[in-house]
């Protein structure tokens, strides 16, 4: 872990009387501990990430879906923000009996992102925020603005121009999200929303460097311990490192209530051109290098200057797993295999997964007979070009043709 080898812990206690009960916040980097303020998002001492630390865990899984492991999530004073997320499909794969695809799209927005949503949401209300507020790369955008719209408070959103996918714009508008166009990239954004919330706590923000909402992407990981008996790997795709950070916070609190006894390895996945963590993981950096101009096809993981990359990293060395970068083309043929040969229609996104699955598969880093488990992070319908891409046959005829003879052109063509 990032904090082995640091023998002292200082207790400090945030100015901020809201806290959540039961709760506290640790620096990942300077090992501060501090009163579990839904406002504190950065150590105050170091500006470091934080991570909650809840004090009262208990597995009592009841009732479906996230809120299912509410006893394992903070501890809210109103009744949840929900619309029924989680307890998404575990699918067995018929391209290798020890593969199973996570489907998270089938999620109310089609993503994971609700997961973590309806945690934050709540938190959100129950501290009297008045405006939530994300930047976003698509699949935030969507799933705030739903969430906001369930708990009737305005969004706004922060979209980096002619970079997001159409049907995640769709879904945000739809909700009624106030949108921000930023000439720039996801990072750039993110610095905007960032500077807003540190001058205003009129807004609350929603992205993954706020430690509450990365508790209910743990959920993931908790139903998955009570779906299979044996798990040896599990592949994340990597744009900002929540997801799979939120993984191995589930698979640490799990192994100290003795739910699972070892962890299983954790696998990220980036595309090319937006890979600066595999690239640190590849050269035996330090830190990651950066990317400016981040671009794949893969726009939900086009992030060049990823906000969680030391939970990542720390998530990966601690569980034996690494980092893997696949090719666009690569994503697309994942893609094409998940919708024609699973019937599973994921956006590029989640097909980096698989994608990146069967690289490791081709390096022997998974070995025959492991059991894996891909997370497939959002449905193929939140971005249609994508789909336009892949290569089909049509037949145009005119409504006079007979039924025999159009029979003959269907079989000629299904060769």
């Amino acid at each position: 872990m990032l904090l082995s080898g640091k023998k002292e812990v200082r207790v400090v206690v945030s100015d901020n009387d809201s806290h959540i009960p039961g709760s506290s916040l640790k620096c990942i980097e300077c090992g501060s501990i501090f009163k579990g303020s839904p406002r504190l998002y950065k150590c105050p001492k170091c500006g470091g990430l934080l991570e909650v630390i809840l004090h009262n865990k208990e597995w009592k899984p009841r009732g479906r879906g996230v809120w299912r492991y509410k006893d394992m999530l903070p501890r809210i004073d109103i009744r949840p923000v929900t619309i029924s997320e989680g307890s998404t499909p575990l699918i067995p794969s018929t391209l290798d009996k020890n593969l199973y695809i996570k489907f998270e799209g089938s999620n109310p927005t089609g993503s994971f992102k609700d997961r973590g949503m309806t945690v934050a949401t709540s938190i959100a209300v129950s501290s009297g925020t008045k405006i939530l507020i994300a930047a976003s790369t698509g699949n935030t955008s969507a799933s705030v603005a739903a969430y906001a719209a369930r708990a009737s408070m305005p969004t706004v959103i922060v979209l980096p121009k002619d970079k997001v996918a159409l049907g995640k714009i769709v879904q945000a508008v739809g909700y009624g999200a106030r949108i921000v166009w930023v000439k720039g990239s996801f990072d750039d954004a993110m610095r905007i929303v960032m500077d807003i919330v540190k001058t205003s706590e009129e807004f609350y923000p929603m992205n993954s460097f706020n430690p509450w909402r990365l508790e209910g992407q743990k959920t993931i990981i908790f139903e998955l311990v009570e779906e299979l008996e044996k798990i040896d790997n599990i592949i994340y795709p990597v744009g900002n490192g929540g997801n799979i950070s939120s993984a191995y916070k589930a698979l640490r609190e799990l192994l100290e209530i003795g739910i699972i006894t070892k962890y299983p390895r954790l696998f990220g996945v980036q595309a090319v051109g937006a890979a600066p963590l595999a690239d640190m993981i590849e050269k035996g950096m330090d830190t990651p290098p950066f990317y400016d101009s981040p671009e794949t096809i893969a726009t939900a993981i086009r992030i060049g200057h990823p906000v969680n990359w030391r939970k990542v990293v720390n998530a990966i060395k601690s569980t034996r797993g690494t980092i893997v970068k696949v090719s666009d083309k690569q994503i697309i043929e994942a893609q094409k295999l998940l919708a024609r040969k699973e019937g599973v229609l994921a956006e590029p996104a989640g097909a980096a997964s698989l994608a990146g699955y069967l690289v490791l598969k081709e390096k022997g880093i998974i070995k025959k007979g492991e059991t894996s488990v891909i997370i497939v992070t959002g449905h193929g319908l939140k971005d249609p070009d994508s789909i336009e891409r892949m290569e089909y046959k049509w037949i145009d005829v005119e409504p006079t043709i007979e039924s025999t003879r159009l029979k003959d052109i269907i079989l000629e063509h299904l060769v």
